[in-house]
C-alpha cells in the first residue's frame, strides 16, 4: 500500500492538476480571512472551504492515470487496493493542507477569549470531518460510478453543497458548533461529527472500491 500511496501522490504533484483546487483554496481564506478575527468563526469559514477541495482532489486522483497505466496496477495490486490507494492519496494531501491552514488561523485569530489549545484541537477537529466528508463526496463523484467529466464535476458541486447546508450532515453539523462556539465563548470538541463523517467516508470508499472490482 505504501508504493501505491507515493506513486499516486507522485502522479498528482506532477500532473500539477493539484494547483486549481489548492490555489482556489488560498485564495478563499485570503478573501474571507483577517488577522485578529475570533478564532472559532475562522475556523469554521476555513474548514467549510476545505471541504470541496477535498472532493476535487481526490476526484482527481481516481482519474489521472490512463487507463493503461490503471489496468498494469490494478493487474500488479488489485483494483480495489489501487482504488482505495487513489482516494487515501487525494485525502491525505488534503488533510495535510488543511492542518496546515488550520494551524495558520489559529496563530493569526483573536484567542483572546478561548483556550489557544482547545481552539487549535478544535480546528483540527473540524478539518478532519471536513476532508473525511469531502472525501466521500469526492469518492462518489467519480468513477466508477461518475466516469464522464461534465456529470461528475455537476454531482461534485452539488454534494459539496448539500454536505455544508444539510441537517446532520457532520460538516454542517461541525460549522454550526464552532460558529455557536464564537458568540458563546465556548470551544466545541466535534468528537460525534468527527465518528459520523468517519463511518460515511469508510462506508463510500468501501462501496467504491467493490463497484471498482465489479464494473471494472
Amino acid at each position: 500500500m505504501t508504493a501505491l500511496l507515493r506513486y499516486h501522490t507522485a502522479l498528482l504533484l506532477r500532473s500539477q492538476r493539484w494547483l486549481a483546487p489548492f490555489l482556489l483554496y488560498a485564495a478563499y481564506l485570503g478573501v474571507g480571512l483577517r488577522a485578529g478575527e475570533p478564532v472559532l468563526g475562522a475556523l469554521g469559514y476555513a474548514s467549510a472551504g476545505l471541504l470541496p477541495v477535498t472532493a476535487w482532489v481526490v476526484r482527481i486522483c481516481l482519474g489521472q492515470e490512463p487507463a493503461a497505466a490503471r489496468s498494469v496496477v490494478a493487474a500488479a495490486a488489485g483494483r480495489e487496493r489501487a482504488h482505495l490507494a487513489a482516494v487515501l492519496a487525494g485525502g491525505g494531501c488534503a488533510a495535510l493542507v488543511g492542518t496546515v491552514a488550520a494551524l495558520g488561523v489559529t496563530a493569526i485569530s483573536d484567542l483572546r477569549r478561548v483556550d489557544p489549545l482547545a481552539a487549535g484541537a478544535a480546528g483540527l477537529l473540524a478539518t478532519a470531518v471536513c476532508v473525511l466528508t469531502g472525501t466521500a463526496v469526492g469518492t462518489l463523484c467519480a468513477r466508477p460510478f461518475l466516469p464522464a467529466r461534465g456529470p461528475s464535476l455537476a454531482a461534485l458541486v452539488l454534494g459539496s453543497l448539500l454536505a455544508l447546508v444539510t441537517s446532520g450532515s457532520p460538516a454542517k453539523s461541525v460549522m454550526t458548533g464552532l460558529v455557536t462556539g464564537s458568540r458563546t465563548a465556548t470551544v466545541p470538541l466535534p468528537w460525534f461529527a468527527l465518528a459520523g463523517a468517519s463511518l460515511i467516508a469508510a462506508g463510500a470508499v468501501a462501496l467504491a472500491c467493490r463497484a471498482t472490482a465489479w464494473r471494472e
